[in-house]
């Protein structure tokens, strides 16, 4: 009795207090993981540079392109398996979320598998697709070789991640992270310098950092928690309906952003490789330096949760308000320093020419518009937990492909690979404002009709802080909602055999 007054104390902590205080504090602890990851993938640049080759950075940039991608397919089965063990638990039946992380991993891994091995068949045709051409297409050959066979480990520690976060114990799945940017620190300079390996120990550092955090994360979710049961087929062939109605809708949404960076950057690759490998710094300095705002749509989406569940509609719209604040005032803020800070970011990754002018033009120009990628973000995150996932889902889409194509087409046109940037910043402009006015819009529509269904066919699936930092879309970890449409019926048998063999 005692712990489950507890929980509903934990629960229904963001009812009360300084919503303000609720998203500097919930943002900030998100963002811990999220930097550590960050901060090696820039460590991970910054030592390809001093190797003094652009063409080495220009491939880290089109490898990163088909990295991205992959990762993405993992982000999506781990929705499913964050939502899953949660709901499972949240109806007391443990059983079955033991039996749910078992069946998400192995989902995520046939996946992962799957879509890495007809990637890696056609490796050649992708990278040429997107504008990788002669030695630069070599030397992200000899990196992805080696680096995407080891994306099932990410899907199984990503998926292992949620399941942790499912069960409160989001501590051990930071801890992972950090142990996985820990051990990538250290190799990186190991190889790539101490070997001789060059992009080849890069690769081989990162395969090594996620061997690390699938074992932390295993070892948290089979010994500490025992939510892993042991696989068995016909359990899974069971679980694969329910698990594939969450996950390929998430993995859907989450491959729409890489496909959208693929076109920028084979866009920017019409315009040499030294503004490749610019942009491939850039994507390394951004999460840097905005991973207080990549981690807000996983921290405002608990809080806005919680609020609905209550039906407190003037804290939602205070949360919307305040978390809109935050965004502005940190990329402000940050804009400012980069602004000033420029010439020595250019300086330390020896960047020059083509490649120094494209990052002077993110730091001058792009960085400040981050403000509406956070406008975004946040409408996601409240669109989630608001019963309207498919409103997220329709958001993300049209801004990697509405929001990207014809902007970036157009700019590449007017301004070359400047422009390129300009015009993927001008849709982020664009979508940001609209799916801001759109949630404002919803939140007041709803507050006036005091729509609530009852709680029992209205859980609230609070998100999880991003796992892993691969995009400007970190609503990846909101889209557990998705449940609110496909899972509450697949769930009820579940839940009446349980409920029969208790009364037996």
């Amino acid at each position: 009795m005692n712990k489950k007054n507890t929980t509903d104390n934990n629960q229904a902590k963001f009812l009360t207090g300084s919503t303000m205080r609720h998203i500097i504090v919930m943002s900030g602890t998100g963002a811990i993981g999220l930097m550590a990851l960050f901060l090696v993938d820039l460590l991970d640049m910054f030592f390809i540079s001093m190797l003094g080759q652009i063409e080495l950075a220009a491939a880290i940039g089109f490898a990163g392109t088909l990295v991205f991608f992959s990762t993405s397919i993992s982000i999506g089965t781990s929705i499913a398996a964050g939502a899953l063990v949660s709901r499972a638990l949240g109806k007391n039946d443990r059983q079955l979320a033991r039996m749910m992380a078992s069946n998400v991993m192995i989902f995520a891994v046939l996946i992962s598998a799957i879509v890495v091995g007809l990637m890696l068949w056609q490796l050649p045709l992708l990278l040429n697709l997107i504008g990788a051409k002669g030695a630069v297409a070599k030397a992200a050959t000899q990196y992805l070789v080696i680096l995407l066979p080891s994306a099932p480990l990410i899907a199984v520690s990503m998926s292992a991640g949620a399941a942790l976060r499912g069960v409160g114990d989001a501590r051990s799945s930071m801890v992972a992270t950090l142990i996985g940017g820990g051990v990538n620190a250290v190799l990186d300079p190991l190889f790539i310098f101490g070997l001789s390996m060059g992009m080849q120990g890069a690769a081989i550092a990162s395969v090594f950092a996620r061997l690390a955090v699938m074992c932390f994360s295993l070892y948290a979710v089979v010994y500490k928690h025992r939510l892993v049961a042991k696989p068995d087929l016909s359990s899974f062939k069971l679980a694969l309906p329910t698990v594939a109605k969450i996950a390929l809708p998430a993995i859907l949404t989450n491959t729409a952003t890489p496909i959208g960076n693929a076109v920028v950057t084979s866009n920017i690759a019409q315009f040499g490789e030294s503004f490749v490998a610019g942009y491939a710094v850039i994507g390394r300095i951004m999460p840097v330096c905005f991973a207080l705002v990549f981690s807000l749509s996983g921290a405002v989406g608990p809080i806005i949760g919680q609020n609905f569940g209550g039906e407190r509609w003037d804290r939602i719209n205070q949360i919307l308000r305040d978390a809109m604040l935050f965004t502005a005032v940190y990329c402000v803020t940050v804009s400012i320093i980069l602004w000033f800070g420029q010439d020595l970011l250019i300086a330390m990754f020896s960047l020059t020419g083509d490649a120094a002018e494209i990052v002077g033009v993110f730091c001058s120009f792009i960085a400040i518009t981050f403000i509406f990628n956070g406008a975004l973000f946040v409408a996601n995150a409240a669109f989630n937990n608001l019963n309207r996932p498919t409103w997220s889902t329709v958001l993300n889409m049209g801004k990697a492909t509405l929001g990207t194509i014809p902007f970036v087409l157009i700019g590449g046109h007017i301004a070359g690979a400047s422009g390129v940037l300009i015009g993927q910043a001008v849709g982020s402009v664009v979508f940001g404002i609209i799916g801001f006015s759109l949630v404002i819009y919803q939140v007041k529509k709803m507050g006036l009709a005091h729509e609530q269904q009852p709680l029992q066919s209205n859980e609230i699936l609070t998100p999880s802080v991003p796992v892993a930092p691969f995009c400007s879309s970190r609503t990846y970890m909101g889209t557990e909602d998705v449940l609110e449409e496909t899972l509450a019926t697949e769930m009820e048998p579940s839940n009446n055999i349980t409920s029969s063999k208790k009364s037996d």
